[in-house]
């Protein structure tokens, strides 16, 4: 393996190290998440646009291959997620 990863890629699991696997586990939880939280948004139109804007962003980064970048987009990710959940607390209050 040369030490890159690829998010988008179909390869066998025995060819990702243990730490490309967790990392890509660690991806799909963050994007999982999100979709389970934009799915709690009340208006239609803005759950269509969260989605979007969502999943074309994880897939425009799925061939990502800096470590220290993919850690910073998992990241935000996650803070993005953070503040959507936030936001929909503070709605329902």
């Amino acid at each position: 393996v040369d030490g890159t990863v690829h998010m988008g890629s179909r390869l066998p699991p025995a060819a990702l190290s243990l730490k490309q696997f967790l990392q890509r586990q660690k991806v799909l939880g963050v994007y999982r998440s999100m979709l389970r939280t934009i799915r709690q948004v009340p208006d239609e139109a803005d759950r269509k646009y969260l989605r979007g804007w969502a999943r074309e962003e994880f897939k425009r980064n799925k061939n990502a291959t800096n470590q220290d970048a993919i850690r910073m987009m998992i990241t935000q990710a996650t803070n993005h997620l953070e503040e959507l959940q936030k936001s929909l607390l503070l709605a329902r209050s």
